[in-house]
């Protein structure tokens, strides 16, 4: 069934990357989303941002594969955004996730009840571990 759920992940995420500003209007709704999310992201280099993120995507795929790089990257991410480093609180990562949701049905073409159950599904395992860390 994981097997499913990543091909599922991959080909939305694609058709997503494929339309130009998905990862810019992400950021523009999550940034209007809450003036705690929008005062950490003050002085931020987005270009490198955006990197990250899409990097990210793709190691939360990894470690709901059981992929080890994919689990350590998410450990050091984890341990990065913690209360005694970026102070990144639990809550931002629900308003994250429904900033996420609100941009892929925007940018995918094709996006359905099922796409967006295996989006919360894949990322939910890596806010979990984010949540837990802090």
């Amino acid at each position: 069934m994981i097997q499913a759920h990543i091909a599922i992940f991959n080909e939305s995420f694609l058709r997503c990357q494929n339309k130009r500003g998905f990862l810019d209007r992400f950021y523009e709704l999550f940034l209007a989303s809450s003036k705690e999310v929008s005062d950490k992201f003050k002085n931020t280099d987005f270009e490198k941002q955006k990197m990250v993120l899409k990097s990210s995507f793709y190691m939360m795929m990894l470690a709901a594969q059981g992929n080890a790089k994919g689990q350590r990257y998410l450990e050091e991410i984890a341990d990065l955004h913690s209360s005694r480093r970026l102070d990144i609180e639990p809550e931002m990562y629900d308003l994250w996730l429904e900033c996420l949701i609100k941009t892929l049905r925007e940018f995918d073409p094709l996006f359905d009840d099922k796409i967006e159950r295996v989006w919360r599904s894949l990322m939910n395992r890596g806010i979990g571990l984010m949540k837990s860390k802090y």
